[in-house]
């Protein structure tokens, strides 16, 4: 059981730095290849398309265990020459660039460290790779290597010149940084860290839609287009947003069922909103917390904002109460409170920052007000909140 908990996790690792790894791939072939695009598990782990044709197939290997070099007996070579061998025409000489990457250092002298991208030497590489497929006895790469030696020696010769190695490509651990190294100047300074985290979640639905196939590839205009959106959240008059509708989980509306800004919808008659306003509640707050914590907002700034919003309350508040008069019945001022909830959620004069304009953020904080008692829906409002408050203290 253990070595099978261990493969599947090997496995699992593996297949999400494939997908980490195609990001940076992206990137790093930005320059090269600026009209290109990358997709995953379509054409192979990953490759390289131009006009919707693959033009390089990436084959991705990695080991989390220690660096050991990479031979041309070892299974990783074989295992990727039979992939290619089934994936394209080994003999076709305008057929897509075949290339290794992999944590391992290939052996010195062998095909493998032949085949790196500097100093390629295919010819040296084809012999080399011809007399390992002959002299090795492994069992598990017997059929990929006798299929290798049934090629004609011109195939296999072009077969062999479309190789490449990359090897020593950064491990799982180290993606992240080699992506922030790529993007060094395009980094928003101080904010590296959330800015990351944007990045990733992106590229995670990007991974996502290609594995479904609901998007074939990502294109480089596509990746450089969403880093300068988002590094634009950084830029002054702006912030990120960190906290999307889907995050909002199933267990926090049974938490949220009894809190102070529920029962002030309820007041209203507004119980079609609930969810709604538990979403926006939710969202606004966590939005809060992770602006805090990354340094993106301050104290001072927030509390300027919920001032801005109470006072703007209050004096919409205040006509709701001259309009009804004292002899109100109860159904026109629940009707009142209830055309004031929706006016006051509807307002956009004020914001956190001039150019971020989330509706769901002011929105969020006016139910988060409501929720302390600084504000309130219903004509009477101070007085339930103040009966709601003592009844939970009993």
């Amino acid at each position: 059981m253990a070595s099978s908990t261990h493969e599947a996790s090997s496995s699992a690792l593996g297949y999400l730095f494939q997908a980490q790894l195609a990001l940076l791939e992206l990137l790093r072939g930005a320059e090269e290849r600026p009209d290109g695009a990358i997709s995953l598990e379509l054409h192979d782990d990953v490759a390289w398309e131009a006009d919707g044709r693959p033009v390089d197939l990436l084959q991705v290997k990695h080991h989390i265990r220690g660096v050991r070099t990479l031979g041309d007996k070892d299974d990783d070579v074989w295992r990727t020459v039979q992939s290619w061998m089934d994936t394209h025409d080994p003999g076709d000489a305008d057929g897509p660039w075949l290339t290794l990457m992999t944590t391992q250092q290939a052996r010195p002298g062998s095909a493998m460290a032949a085949l790196r991208l500097e100093g390629r030497d295919p010819v040296a590489a084809l012999d080399l790779l011809t007399a390992a497929a002959k002299e090795s006895e492994a069992k598990g790469t017997k059929g990929a290597r006798e299929r290798f030696l049934e090629l004609p020696v011109p195939e296999r010769a072009v077969f062999v010149r479309r190789m490449r190695v990359v090897d020593s490509s950064p491990t799982i651990d180290d993606v992240d940084g080699a992506v922030r190294t790529r993007l060094r100047a395009g980094l928003p300074q101080g904010h590296e860290d959330p800015f990351m985290r944007q990045l990733w979640a992106w590229w995670h639905e990007q991974t996502v839609e290609m594995l479904q196939k609901r998007r074939t590839s990502v294109s480089v205009d596509r990746l450089m287009a969403s880093v300068s959106r988002i590094r634009d959240d950084y830029t002054a008059g702006r912030l990120p947003t960190l906290v999307d509708r889907g995050d909002f989980p199933a267990e926090a509306e049974e938490e949220l069922a009894d809190a102070c800004f529920v029962h002030q919808l309820q007041w209203v008659g507004a119980a079609r909103q609930l969810n709604k306003a538990m979403v926006d509640y939710y969202r606004a707050y966590q939005q809060t917390v992770e602006w805090l914590e990354d340094d993106l907002v301050g104290i001072d700034e927030l509390a300027q904002f919920e001032g801005n919003l109470s006072d703007e309350w209050g004096r919409e508040f205040d006509w709701m109460l001259d309009d009804l008069g004292e002899d109100a019945t109860d159904a026109e001022r629940e009707r009142a409170g209830r055309e004031l909830l929706r006016k006051t959620l509807d307002q956009t004069r004020y914001q956190i920052r001039e150019r971020y304009d989330e509706a769901f953020f002011a929105r969020g904080k006016h139910h988060e007000l409501a929720d302390r008692g600084r504000i309130g829906w219903h004509p009477d409002f101070e007085e339930r909140v103040t009966a709601l408050t003592r009844a939970a203290r009993a």
